[in-house]
């Protein structure tokens, strides 16, 4: 499972023009299963999103945690982090899940992130979405389990 996080002072995401999840502070989390991935690694990658640790201290240094927080996940799908720009101009994504198994799994992420405790707005699979966010820092992080 790959994700990249960014923090996030307010994230939302919008198919048609209707808004179908939003967060105050927190993660935005684009999410990509990719081929071999399994429940298990679905559950590890919500725990590492849950229990990272890049939100400010009292002292100002990255050392609290989603949890930490009480901040907010916003879990949007994206089999585009999967893409393989090794040979010419055009990415492939040959090794991304298959769509059905791609689902099951970022909702496996979002669901594990809501049994540890994390309020956690969607994005809807599959659709063409409009993703708006204010990146906090910026802090963006690239995760992969």
């Amino acid at each position: 499972m790959r994700a990249l996080i960014q923090r996030v002072t307010e994230a939302r995401v919008a198919v048609g023009g209707e808004t179908v999840g939003a967060i105050g502070p927190g993660l935005l989390a684009l999410v990509c299963a990719m081929r071999g991935d399994d429940a298990p690694r679905a559950a590890a990658l919500a725990a590492k999103i849950a229990r990272l640790r890049i939100f400010r201290d009292g002292e100002g240094r990255m050392n609290r945690s989603l949890l930490d927080i009480g901040g907010a996940a916003l879990v949007v799908s994206q089999f585009t982090l999967a893409a393989d720009t090794a040979r010419g101009n055009r990415p492939g994504f040959s090794a991304a899940a298959e769509p059905a198994l791609a689902a099951e799994l970022c909702e496996a992420v979002a669901r594990g992130l809501e049994a540890l405790g994390v309020e956690v707005a969607r994005g809807r699979f599959g659709a063409d979405m409009a993703v708006a966010l204010v990146n906090d820092g910026p802090v963006t992080i690239w995760l992969e389990v």
